[in-house]
């Protein structure tokens, strides 16, 4: 999968002379934190994110009248905030490298080019969703945690156990585990009974870390009021 089929085309932009108070409205009413600036020529220029925004206006403890803090934001332009240097990556790059260089360059969108002209961009949101995807958290199933060891044919038989007890596999990750020989897969089943999944798995030297059977609609929080 590539950024392509992940990003939000035409993002909404503004230009280098767009105001502070005018860049804030667009924020606000498309509900968005990053603003792509580009130059009268199209080419993408700079980019704001909403603590950008913030971070110019004046604090509470400012000695200016309402005013005066009116006047200073009419005059701030864009291209007095933007970030200029700007980590882009094309609309082929995989979706894992562009994961890679947001955590990275700690930074939480990628706007995506061709030519210096800005195709789309990719955030960490969106990174998130398909995450969620990957690892199957809105289908309901049998999801487990196994620590196998790192070696040829072990997915085989991984899937020949599952395939046995007339399993269906509806999404399979792989994760790096304490030591380098290891491996740390996550699996979602589903048609399989339980108990005796577990029992073949373990029978063939596969540990069981962790099975929850998962309801459509996943794992409900807790929240804090």
């Amino acid at each position: 999968m590539q950024v392509k089929d992940r990003m939000t085309p035409n993002p909404t932009t503004a230009a280098e002379d767009t105001s502070f108070e005018e860049a804030l409205h667009i924020m606000k009413e498309k509900k968005i934190r990053r603003l792509p600036i580009v130059s009268k020529s199209g080419r993408l220029s700079g980019i704001v994110v909403q603590k950008d925004l913030f971070s110019a206006s004046p604090s509470a403890a400012t000695s200016l009248s309402v005013f005066e803090v009116h006047y200073l934001l009419s005059k701030l332009k864009m291209k007095d905030v933007m970030t200029k240097r700007v980590v882009t990556v094309g609309d082929d790059c995989p979706l894992e490298e562009a994961a890679r260089i947001m955590v990275d360059y700690k930074i939480g969108c990628l706007p995506i080019t061709k030519d210096g002209k800005l195709l789309g961009i990719i955030t960490e949101t969106d990174i998130f969703k398909t995450f969620v995807e990957i690892l199957g958290g809105r289908t309901k199933g049998l999801r487990l945690t196994l620590d196998v060891t790192e070696r040829k044919g072990e997915l085989a038989v991984l899937a020949g156990e599952i395939a046995k007890q007339n399993g269906n596999i509806i999404t399979l990750a792989t994760f790096s585990g304490k030591n380098a020989s290891d491996r740390i897969i996550t699996v979602k089943v589903t048609d399989a009974p339980k108990e005796a999944l577990l029992k073949d798995l373990e029978d063939n030297g596969i540990k069981v870390l962790n099975a929850m059977d998962m309801t459509e609609g996943g794992y409900t929080p807790t929240i804090i009021k």
